[in-house]
């Protein structure tokens, strides 16, 4: 029974999908827009076939890349046919055909990286969340940041990167394990590398090069509901892409103005819109915590804003832990068997408040109450970034001046369910 289980996993499910779809729309006058799409498919071994399998192994699935169509809802125009990226992925090594997840989590990590233009960025997704995110002054450098800021969850991720992947790099990076490696060009030398790595699916992305003309470009989100009907959204562009896009932290509250003394040191402000960006791909309710252009820790997918924000503080913890247990012995924290070694470690983690101090909290929300503000700002957070909006502002703005924090609001929710 165990063996046929595995089996699901190495399986290539046959789709039924056919080679064409068209989405129409009709507006009361009798105008038709047509959006034309053709199904994407890969030959590996001499097999042609697309996605093997969706979310799970019983589900079958189809990629479709946009091929025609010109649609106009609202007034906002959508992305116009033939502007590819990980619909005309090129896979350079798989090992065995991609299944849906690999193929998301790789676009939900071009949806951030695509904000931080020729800045070298690296982006590792598992589940169509980070895992990590870093900005640094080379593309390894990068790598190397995002994966340690959470080395445990980024086994069998993908690996998303916005510049070209030399030997050094690869060598890096097939020291752990991961699904997919996407970037868009891969070295001779790299490449001879990841084969080492049969099952490591290596995907070119060429127009990753120019992914910053993607930025404020919006697509049409599809949700099926349980009877077969559709939601149909445009999907979520930040408003706020620059220190200078963001709002004064102030709100009346029976006839007094309340707004926050200290303004953001210009570190702040690069954190701040660095984080901002970063939680556009982070799925809701969500709180982070970056520092100095890398993700610390990162709560996703809560019902309320004071556990999401715990659980942020607490993976800050503890993926510093592991962290530094594994720079300096060489092993996971939760492998190792030393107990000594591994409540020393804890007690300096405590002690350093878990990388906290000095960085910047990320609210995809609004705080209804100071209660989800003051996890981060007691754990020594100094800049804060969110929505603003709700009615008890003024507490959460009271919050940050009694601890000397600065605030500034974006204007705008970055809800992603």
């Amino acid at each position: 029974m165990a063996k046929d289980l595995k089996a699901q996993y190495r399986n290539i499910n046959k789709d039924s999908f056919p080679a064409r779809m068209e989405v129409a729309f009709y507006d009361d006058g009798g105008s038709r827009s047509v959006l034309s799409y053709e199904k994407v498919e890969w030959t590996i071994d001499g097999e042609t076939n697309g996605l093997r399998y969706g979310e799970n192994p019983d589900q079958g699935a189809a990629l479709y890349r946009l091929v025609n169509g010109n649609l106009s809802l609202a007034g906002i125009e959508t992305i116009q046919g033939g502007r590819y990226l990980v619909s005309d992925a090129e896979l350079l090594q798989s090992g065995k055909h991609p299944g849906k997840t690999n193929l998301t989590d790789v676009d939900a990590a071009l949806n951030i990286l695509r904000y931080f233009g020729s800045s070298k960025a690296c982006a590792i997704i598992k589940h169509n969340n980070p895992c990590g995110v870093a900005l640094a002054p080379s593309l390894a450098q990068a790598y190397q940041r995002a994966y340690m800021a959470d080395r445990v969850a980024a086994f069998g991720g993908a690996v998303v990167l916005n510049d070209a992947v030399d030997a050094q790099l690869a060598g890096m990076m097939i020291e752990s394990y991961c699904e997919v490696v996407a970037a868009p060009d891969f070295s001779d030398q790299a490449l001879a590398l990841f084969a080492k790595k049969k099952n490591v699916r290596v995907i070119r992305i060429k127009d990753i090069a120019r992914l910053e003309s993607y930025v404020g470009q919006r697509v049409l989100d599809f949700k099926s509901l349980i009877d077969g009907g559709c939601v149909v959204q445009t999907s979520f562009v930040p408003t706020a892409r620059s220190a200078a896009d963001f709002l004064p932290a102030e709100c009346e509250y029976q006839g007094k103005l309340y707004s926050v003394k200290r303004e953001p040191s210009k570190a702040e402000l690069d954190d701040m819109l660095f984080g901002w960006l970063v939680e556009s791909g982070v799925t809701s309710n969500s709180v982070i915590f970056v520092k100095d252009g890398v993700t610390v820790g990162i709560g996703t997918g809560e019902q309320d804003r004071v556990g999401v924000a715990d659980i942020a503080r607490y993976k800050a913890y503890l993926k510093l832990q592991d962290r530094l247990y594994f720079e300096r012995y060489g092993e996971p924290f939760n492998a190792s068997t030393d107990l000594a070694k591994k409540a020393a470690i804890v007690e300096e983690v405590a002690a350093l408040k878990g990388g906290l101090p000095g960085s910047v909290m990320v609210s995809d929300a609004f705080f209804p109450f100071r209660d989800g503000i003051d996890v981060g700002l007691r754990e020594g957070v100094t800049a804060v970034i969110q929505p603003g909006g709700s009615i008890r502002d003024f507490e959460v703005i009271e919050a940050c001046n009694e601890y000397g924090a600065a605030m500034k609001y974006t204007g705008q929710r970055s809800f992603k369910h």
